[in-house]
C-alpha cells in the first residue's frame, strides 16, 4: 500500500512539475526557454531516428553507461583494497599520504588534457572515470576500517585468524556499510565525469558529446533531454545500490540518501 501511495505521489509531483514548466513556457514565449511538448518531441526523434549523425539516444546513454561502469569497476578494485591496508596500517599511511591527500584535491575534470595527450579511445575515459571513483571509496573504505571495533580483531587473533582470515571474516564485512556508501557517492562523480570528458574527447558517440553537439545548434529540446535522461538514470542507478545496502546490511539504520 505504501508503495502504492509513493509512486502516486511521486506521478502528482512530476505531473505539478511538468505544468509549471509548460505555463512557464507559454508567459515566456522565449526561444531559449523550450517546452515539455517539444521536449518530447526530440526524445522521440532521438530515439527513433537518431541524431545528426544517425546515433540513436539508446546507443548514446549505453556507451556512456559502459564508460562509467568500466572506471567504476577499476576504481572499486583498487580503492578498496589500498583503503583496507592504510586503514589498518599507520605507517603505510604516513608513507602515501603525502601523496594521496593532494592528489584527491584535484578535480578529475583538470586531468582531461592529460588523459587526452598520453591515453587513446576508451582508455582515457575509464581513466577519469575511475578518478571521479577511487577517492570517495577509498577515504570511506578507510573510514570503515577506523570503526571496526578493536575487541572483534583482539577475539580473531586469540582464535590464531591470520591477518587475511581477519580481513576477510572482520574488517570486510563490517565496512561494507561505509564502502558501499562511497561506491554511491563515487557513481554519481564518475557520471558527472564522463559527460564531461566526452564533450572534449573528440568522440562521437556518448550523451556528453550529444549534448555538445545540439547546444552548438542551440537546439535545448534535445540538451535537455540529455540531461534528463542521464538524470532519471542516475537516480535509477543510486535506488538500486540503495536497495542493495537495505538488503545487505539490514541492521544499518535505513539509507534514504
Amino acid at each position: 500500500m505504501s508503495f502504492l501511495r509513493t509512486g502516486l505521489t511521486r506521478t502528482l509531483q512530476i505531473a505539478a512539475l511538468l505544468a509549471l514548466w509548460q505555463v512557464v513556457h507559454f508567459f515566456t514565449q522565449s526561444v531559449f526557454f523550450t517546452s515539455p511538448t517539444e521536449v518530447f518531441k526530440a526524445f522521440w526523434q532521438l530515439s527513433t531516428v537518431g541524431d545528426m549523425q544517425g546515433i540513436t539516444l539508446q546507443k548514446n546513454l549505453w556507451t556512456s553507461f559502459f564508460r562509467v561502469l568500466h572506471g567504476f569497476l577499476w576504481g572499486l578494485a583498487t580503492a578498496v583494497p589500498l583503503g583496507v591496508l592504510l586503514g589498518l596500517s599507520n605507517r603505510a599511511y604516513d608513507w602515501l599520504k603525502i601523496v594521496i591527500e593532494p592528489a584527491r584535491f584535484i578535480p578529475p575534470l583538470a586531468w582531461i588534457p592529460l588523459a587526452i595527450i598520453f591515453l587513446s579511445g576508451e582508455a582515457r575515459y575509464a581513466f577519469i572515470i575511475w578518478l571521479g571513483t577511487f577517492f570517495p571509496v577509498l577515504i570511506t573504505t578507510m573510514a570503515g576500517v577506523h570503526s571496526v571495533d578493536r575487541s572483534l580483531w583482539e577475539v580473531g587473533k586469540t582464535f590464531r585468524g591470520s591477518t587475511l582470515q581477519l580481513i576477510w571474516k572482520i574488517v570486510l564485512p563490517s565496512s561494507a556499510p561505509h564502502i558501499a556508501s562511497g561506491a554511491r557517492l563515487g557513481l554519481g562523480t564518475g557520471w558527472a565525469c564522463i559527460v564531461a570528458a566526452e564533450m572534449i574527447g573528440g568522440e562521437s558517440v556518448g550523451i556528453g558529446r550529444m549534448i555538445v553537439n545540439y547546444g552548438e545548434l542551440i537546439r535545448l529540446d534535445a540538451v535537455v533531454v540529455g540531461m534528463i535522461v542521464i538524470g532519471l538514470l542516475g537516480y535509477a542507478l543510486n535506488e538500486l545500490l540503495l536497495a542493495f545496502e537495505r538488503y545487505c546490511f539490514p541492521w544499518q539504520q535505513k539509507v534514504t540518501l
